[in-house]
């Protein structure tokens, strides 16, 4: 499930580079852009539930391979629809639909059954706080290594050609879905207790959750302008994406590396890494250069790892092996549901204040910080002799 999510992720964000200037030679304006964006992140945060309701009802493999078929459809579906556009095959207004129904609707929506599949194995093939901690680090991991592999790639192929990580993001898509359809077999189910946690015992986690996902959206959208503008660098898309990857690295290696050393409890992963987060914020408020506001990102994606493997660990361990579905889904729609929130709020609070998106993400991680002290401790499930 790892690899599926690592590589699947990585497929898409090889298109990372090229969707704006491709989206110039299709003269899409500004809003038509930020509508493509924006229908993806609400496909993807809608989808996630009913993933994990599916999941619960009909299986894993069914499930995974349902999502694959979409990715598949879906980045093909882009690419011709932009290869028709380009070579006026397709009017302007037909191939920004397409590109609505196959990169927003279909891309994002088999995207989500990923995480929300793989969040799921974790919550059943582990018994124990300190395993599914450790088993969460390494799915969120996986789905960071992502931004660190596919953009660069993306990037070096880009140089040959725009249209190339265009062509080979659906190949990788469907070579990835044969493999699964024929090698992958659902995970033999641990045998635990059965979790007796309430529902609204895990509302604080889930507002721990938001919260930190919200303050990063927050203060990642803006990141271009206040280098450009405030730090006055002026190779501007050189410095975000370095100060972009820095924050990646940050949080692969401590959800990949450090949350499964420390073995910590999902309570104290939070009420660490919130307070990191929000001393990054401090900083970046203030940076007035380039290496600082990356060491101020690093703190921060260091924070965030820690409290957000904490938040999906807590969510997993307060329900049984039979509504691990659903609680994955829940877990990935809090992130989605954020980035739908997160860059509308940047932006506005952006033209009131350039510093206003950054105070705002620490008043979020503050607020994250003070939910996290309420008693999140789930009824751990043990295993049955």
């Amino acid at each position: 499930m790892l690899v599926a999510l690592a590589v699947m992720y990585s497929a898409q964000q090889l298109l990372t580079p090229i969707f704006a200037p491709l989206s110039n030679d299709l003269n899409l304006t500004a809003t038509q852009l930020g509508l493509v964006l924006t229908i993806a992140s609400v496909a993807f945060t809608l989808a996630s539930p009913l993933w994990g309701l599916a999941l619960d009802a009909i299986g894993l493999r069914a499930v995974l391979i349902a999502g694959l078929v979409l990715c598949v459809a879906g980045l093909a579906g882009f690419a011709a629809a932009v290869t028709f556009g380009l070579d006026e095959t397709l009017t302007p207004g037909l191939a920004f639909t397409f590109m609505l129904v196959f990169r927003s609707f279909l891309l994002s929506a088999g995207l989500a059954v990923l995480p929300v599949a793989a969040l799921a194995v974790a919550g059943t093939v582990t018994v124990g706080e300190g395993e599914r901690t450790r088993a969460v680090g390494l799915v969120g991991a996986a789905q960071g290594l992502s931004a660190v592999i596919g953009p660069p790639v993306g990037g070096a192929l880009a140089v040959v050609s725009l249209m190339l990580p265009l062509y080979l993001a659906p190949v990788i898509a469907l070579l990835l879905a044969v493999v699964v359809l024929l090698v992958f077999k659902p995970p033999v189910e641990r045998p635990q207790q059965t979790v007796q946690t309430r529902p609204w015992e895990l509302l604080p986690a889930f507002g721990v959750g938001f919260l930190m996902y919200l303050s990063f959206g927050l203060a990642q959208v803006v990141v271009a302008l206040l280098v450009r503008e405030r730090l006055e660098f002026t190779t501007s898309s050189f410095a975000v994406g370095g100060v972009l990857l820095v924050s990646a690295l940050g949080l692969v290696m401590t959800q990949g590396v450090v949350v499964p050393l420390v073995k910590w409890p999902a309570a104290r992963l939070m009420r660490t890494g919130a307070p990191i987060a929000m001393a990054g914020y401090a900083v970046l408020a203030v940076a007035t250069s380039l290496w600082l506001a990356a060491v101020a990102f690093l703190v921060v994606a260091v924070g965030l790892g820690l409290a957000v493997s904490g938040f999906a660990a807590a969510a997993s361990l307060g329900v049984g092996p039979k509504r691990q579905g659903l609680v994955a889904g829940l877990v990935n729609a809090t992130y989605g549901l954020t980035f739908i929130i997160g860059p509308m709020l940047s932006t506005l609070l952006y033209d009131f204040e350039q510093v206003a998106p950054v105070i705002a993400a620490g008043v979020a991680a503050a607020l994250a910080c003070a939910l996290s002290l309420v008693q999140l401790t789930p009824r751990v499930p043990q295993p049955v002799a």
